[in-house]
């Protein structure tokens, strides 16, 4: 579609969007800067679409200014006016730029404003999205490895030319990964990898060396295809400093959270679930036996960081979790990337690696 409009750089500029898809579709998938303000609720729209298929057009765009009508109408028309004011730079958004943003753009003109739309709606943002990761993956990519509890994260953090892919997943990919905040559509993922690739223009990407899954979400089959032949610098730090780092973001940052989130009952229940559930989830891996003897230590642990508010005693099951499982695991699939391993060293090390380019 050649509307002579520019999707790239409106994404790239955080441009807001009124999206008036149903729920159920912004669900899906939408972009990051999107607002959602239906003309249509699912109920509406499943009603508007059975009509469709059963009696045509006419008839079904009929339903939909009667379902959408009087105290209703008047409502979303409200919704729309104050987002408007509020984001003067924005688009009117639906699923193909046609009738329902067509639709809303008339009611906000008759009410004295008017708000451009996009054409081809969510359908051409999405095949934008799509064609700028594949682009913006050419550039060369550099991968941070490293044994769990390395920094990586931070690491790639630091950089401006860094993709956090996790922080994009929200999750930490292993079976503690999960965060506070659900993960998002597969489609809404690789949305806001686009966009945050389309607001730098990098010579060169830093990312961390991940699997194909970071929790529910894949990562896209360019990017892969990138990663797998791209080089990779490992962090190597002590076991002691992995460990602390460890502590910190799932035994004190992760409580906080959950605190902060829940209450002070309620979160703690739900922290103790997140670990338990962890563990849970490799139980089969580690030995059903051993499973028992690491969640009893789990339970220990709990007990008392919630009397005493120390964490010191989750190594109990942490340091033979990392180093009968994890380190054993991480180790066995960087042996068969070692042609690729270009750089070794301590976080400070490989940060420093990176600034030389």
């Amino acid at each position: 579609m050649n509307t002579g409009m520019d999707y790239c750089a409106i994404l790239a500029a955080d441009t807001p969007l009124l999206d008036v898809r149903a729920p159920v579709e912004f669900t899906q998938g939408a972009m990051p800067s999107a607002l959602n303000l239906p003309l249509m609720n699912d109920e509406e729209r499943a009603a508007v679409g059975t009509c469709y298929k059963r009696q045509g057009p006419e008839a079904a765009l009929k339903l939909g200014h009667q379902l959408v009508s009087g105290v209703t109408r008047e409502q979303r028309i409200q919704a729309w006016r104050d987002a408007c004011l509020r984001h003067p730079d924005g688009y009117l958004c639906c699923a193909r730029g046609g009738q329902r943003s067509h639709i809303t753009q008339q009611w906000l003109r008759e009410t004295g404003i008017d708000y451009p739309l996009i054409p081809g709606g969510y359908k051409a943002l999405r095949q934008a999205a799509i064609q700028a990761t594949e682009q913006r993956v050419q550039s060369p990519l550099v991968l941070i490895g490293g044994c769990t509890g390395s920094g990586k994260t931070d690491l790639v953090r630091q950089h401006a030319d860094g993709i956090d892919l996790e922080g994009l997943a929200r999750h930490r990919g292993s079976s503690f990964g999960r965060t506070l905040r659900p993960q998002l559509s597969q489609a809404s993922f690789e949305n806001a990898l686009a966009v945050k690739l389309l607001k730098r223009d990098a010579a060169r990407w830093v990312l961390e060396d991940e699997g194909r899954m970071i929790g529910a979400n894949h990562l896209p089959e360019c990017l892969r295809d990138r990663m797998a032949q791209s080089p990779i610098a490992v962090v190597e730090d002590p076991f002691d400093l992995r460990v602390a780092r460890l502590h910190e973001e799932y035994f004190v940052r992760m409580q906080r959270d959950f605190t902060v989130t829940y209450g002070e009952d309620a979160g703690w229940l739900a922290y103790a679930e997140y670990l338990h559930h962890g563990l849970y989830a490799i139980r089969r891996r580690l030995g059903l036996q051993r499973f028992a003897e690491l969640s009893a230590h789990l339970d220990t642990a709990l007990a008392s960081q919630r009397q005493h508010g120390d964490t010191q005693g989750h190594d109990a099951w942490l340091v033979p979790l990392l180093k009968e499982y994890y380190d054993p695991m991480y180790r066995y699939q960087l042996e068969k990337k070692a042609a690729k391993i270009v750089f070794r060293g301590s976080w400070q090390e490989v940060n420093g690696w990176l600034l030389q380019g």
